[in-house]
C-alpha cells in the first residue's frame, strides 16, 4: 500500500500582465494558504517521504512554503513534466518512484490534478488552489500505478477547512 499526496499550488498573482504563466509568484492569498494547508499536513502526520513539484515559480513557493512548514525533511525534486501534465503525464511521473518510498506528494496544476484523481479513484473532485488530495494506493510498486488503483481518503480544501475553525458567530 503506498499513499500518494496532491497538492494543487497556493493562488498565484496576476498583477504584472508581462509575466509568462511559468513565472507567475504566489499573491497574498497564496501566501496565506500555503502555510495553513502546511500546518493542516502537520496536524494530520501527513508527512510524504518524497515531494515532487512543477518547475512554475507557484508551485515552488508553494513547496517551499509546504515543506518548511510542516516540517517534512523529503528535498524538493523538480520534474518539468509537470507543469501542464495530462493524467497520464502525472501518472508517468509518479510511476517511475523508486519503491522504497512509502508515500509521496506531488505539487502542480489543474487540469492534470483533478483528472489524475479521476484516473486514480473514479472520484470527480474539485480542486481549489491550495487544495490536498490524500489518496490510499493499492500497489506495493508504484510501476503498478494504473487507473482505479486507488481510493480517495479525503480532500482538505483551505475555505472549508478554515471554516471549521473559525469560532461561530
Amino acid at each position: 500500500m503506498k499513499t500518494l499526496y496532491l497538492l494543487r499550488h497556493a493562488k498565484s498573482s496576476w498583477d504584472d500582465p508581462n509575466l509568462w504563466d511559468f513565472d507567475r509568484p504566489l499573491n497574498e492569498r497564496g501566501r496565506n494558504a500555503a502555510p495553513f494547508m502546511a500546518d493542516l499536513m502537520a496536524r494530520r502526520g501527513h508527512q510524504p517521504t518524497i515531494l515532487l513539484c512543477s518547475p512554475a515559480e507557484r508551485a515552488k513557493q508553494t513547496a517551499q512554503i509546504v515543506q518548511d512548514r510542516a516540517g517534512i525533511g523529503a528535498e524538493i525534486e523538480l520534474d518539468d513534466r509537470i507543469y501542464e501534465a495530462s493524467p497520464q503525464g502525472l501518472r508517468q511521473v509518479v510511476s517511475e518512484l523508486d519503491d522504497s518510498i512509502e508515500s509521496a506528494l506531488l505539487v502542480g496544476h489543474n487540469p492534470g490534478i483533478e483528472g489524475f484523481i479521476r484516473y486514480l479513484t473514479g472520484a470527480v473532485e474539485a480542486m481549489p488552489t491550495s487544495a490536498l488530495a490524500v489518496i490510499d494506493l493499492n500497489i506495493d510498486s508504484w510501476r503498478s500505478l494504473n487507473d482505479a488503483c486507488g481510493m480517495l481518503r479525503t480532500v482538505y480544501r483551505p475555505k472549508v477547512e478554515a471554516a471549521k475553525q473559525s469560532p461561530a458567530t
